[in-house]
């Protein structure tokens, strides 16, 4: 049956009472919202185009082509009581009719498989014209039955030179790099771009860095810190990517100024009542400016017994996620009285190095003491014991030197060492805590073990394509605890339970595991069983696209048993690398595929257990 058939069949009227759906209709299932915008289009511009269907018996027709406009058109009813006041030809509805089953079935396929959606360009071309006409948003999405943010996507699209839409209907570009170049401020840019472009394969990442070259992200901790508004309320010039949700600042020199000055009046405000404060525009503090400095800390609260009591059932209640608001609040205090704070003597002779992290949030680096305010720190007793004792190893006031050598010093130093861990072995739960911690969290250099992890790789560098660990081993990486309390956030750790620190201990230990000897590897693997096809899966991206076209022919020939000139095979071996690749992503992934090829019992097998030579 041609479509032409369809075109010259009878055209006749019935009211929608005489029309239902027809069991040959292959839209039987449709989106509820997809059918009210269609609904609001024939409201707004009536019924474009005809429906398609057979006659009963009882004089009622059903509809075999045009479902969703039949599901439209009661749903406009339904929505508008006085349609017909506002569109009278909709009393009868147009219907062609098929002369016999046979046809209405030819009709139901052809109809619908024949469909082809309105090319890209031609659409956004269309959304501009009804724009420049005056048409608002709200009665372009009605007209066309889409969504208003299809249509507020399509209209940033439609304001791109005509030579990228050009470039776009003639399949020079894709869609997604069509969006690419709504960021653009440069139009001689953007036309410059799309001729270096044509015929590449550039990321849409490239794409966007090559259209706006001095633009920052607004996740740049500069931007994060000032704030959009901030930026925005000075005039800074803003690009907002549609399509990605990504927002551009266009005048660097502008944050850069806004980011000085907001940092400059947190300091002082942070600053007050200290001997000095200093700032850093970097997202650290260098370890070479403070390492001249002698660095002092917080004098500790001292917590009663009950005050302790209080805070370990409050810090369960927050583990196990059961405490309200006035509840974190007292929890809250108890933490600050137990972290203690900076005595007045303290600010009087110490400093602060304020500075913007890397994501963004203001930090302060406490305390420290300059070489020139040590005598008068050491005076004030702020600076005692060890700390108090200059850099060659007098005390700043010149008393005499002590007897002991600094060799017996690091003797006596090891022999209380040495009492720590007599005394920790009695109490192995907490050493086992203690370790799950540290491999948990990020302690750099306040690590209590003096123990050395290093990453054991186990991610491709085409990331998640066709690869899938368990979750353990891929959320939750070890915490950040640059700046952190410690000793709060241990108690806080093992507040979580006995069951939450063995499953860090385990998965932190999983993902440090790399085998070590080929027979203890053995032994293990014999033990765990692993299996690689388990957790991946050979794509066109992680693997078949990287390695030659022949190696994919003779791939292709071994998994279906192929001869090297069967029909099959041969018309394998001329197809394109891409699509020799995506061909055999398929066999892989879509049993429907192997069904279709025939796939036997064994082949089917050796497919599933399949692996490059030297992955085993």
């Amino acid at each position: 049956m041609k479509q032409g058939a369809i075109t010259t069949a009878p055209i006749q009227y019935f009211p929608l009472s005489a029309l239902y759906l027809s069991d040959m209709n292959p839209r039987q299932d449709v989106d509820a919202d997809r059918i009210d915008q269609l609904a609001d289009s024939i409201v707004a511009v009536g019924l474009l185009q005809n429906l398609a269907g057979l006659a009963d018996e009882a004089g009622h027709v059903g509809i075999v082509a045009g479902g969703r406009r039949l599901r439209a058109l009661i749903r406009a009813f339904e929505k508008h009581a006085d349609l017909l006041d506002r569109r009278p030809e909709l009393a009868e509805i147009p219907v062609r009719l098929a002369p016999d089953e046979a046809t209405a079935r030819a009709w139901a396929s052809v109809e619908n498989a024949a469909r082809e959606d309105l090319h890209p360009a031609d659409e956004i071309r269309a959304y501009g014209r009804m724009a420049e006409t005056g048409s608002d948003v709200p009665a372009i999405a009605r007209v066309f039955a889409v969504t208003e943010a299809h249509v507020y996507r399509r209209l940033a699209l439609a304001a791109l030179p005509v030579p990228i839409l050009d470039a776009l209907k003639a399949g020079e570009i894709t869609l997604e790099a069509a969006k690419c170049f709504t960021v653009a401020q440069d139009e001689a840019l953007a036309l410059d771009v799309l001729d270096r472009m044509r015929g590449q394969d550039v990321s849409v990442h490239r794409l966007k860095q090559l259209l706006q070259p001095e633009a920052i992200r607004d996740t740049d901790r500069r931007a994060v810190y000032v704030g959009l508004d901030a930026y925005e309320g000075a005039g800074g010039p803003i690009t907002r990517d549609l399509f990605a949700n990504e927002v551009f600042l266009g005048d660097s020199a502008l944050l850069d100024q806004l980011f000085a000055e907001k940092l400059a009046m947190d300091a002082e405000a942070i600053g007050h009542g200290w001997k000095w404060v200093e700032t850093s525009t970097e997202s650290w503090i260098s370890y070479d400016l403070t390492s001249k400095l002698d660095r002092i800390y917080r004098v500790e609260g001292d917590l009663t017994e009950e005050q302790a009591e209080r805070y370990d059932e409050l810090s369960e209640l927050a583990a196990a996620e059961a405490l309200g608001e006035e509840g974190q609040a007292e929890l809250d205090a108890l933490e600050t009285l137990a972290r203690g704070d900076f005595t007045d003597a303290q600010r009087d002779h110490a400093g602060l190095f304020v500075f913007v992290d890397s994501r963004g949030e203001l930090t302060v680096q406490a305390a420290y003491i300059r070489a020139e305010d040590r005598e008068a720190a050491i005076a004030a007793e702020v600076l005692t014991g060890h700390a108090a004792r200059s850099r060659d190893g007098s005390t700043a006031d010149a008393a005499p030197k002590s007897p002991i050598s600094n060799a017996l010093r690091d003797d006596l130093g090891w022999v209380a060492q040495g009492a720590r861990q007599n005394a920790a072995l009695r109490d192995p739960e907490l050493l086992i805590d203690l370790l799950a911690y540290q491999l948990s969290h990020g302690l750099a250099w306040r690590k209590p073990f003096g123990l050395a992890t290093e990453d054991v790789p186990n991610w491709p560098t085409t990331e998640a394509e066709g690869y899938a660990l368990d979750d353990r081993l891929t959320a939750n990486p070890p915490r950040d605890m640059y700046g952190k309390d410690l000793a709060k956030s241990f108690r806080a750790f093992r507040s979580k339970g006995a069951e939450h620190v063995r499953g860090e201990l385990v998965r932190m230990l999983a993902a440090h595991y790399r085998g070590g000897s080929d027979e203890l590897a053995a032994l293990i693997d014999k033990e765990t069983k692993p299996a690689i096809r388990e957790v991946w899966t050979p794509t066109a991206a992680n693997f078949f696209s990287r390695v030659g076209g022949p190696y994919l022919n003779d791939l292709w020939c071994d998994l279906l048993d192929l001869a090297a000139d069967h029909p099959t095979a041969t018309s394998f071996a001329k197809l394109k690398k891409g699509e020799k690749a995506a061909k055999l992503e398929t066999l892989f992934s879509d049993a429907d595929t192997r069904k279709a090829l025939g796939i036997t019992e064994a082949q089917e097998a050796r497919i599933a257990a399949w692996l490059p030579e030297g992955m085993a």
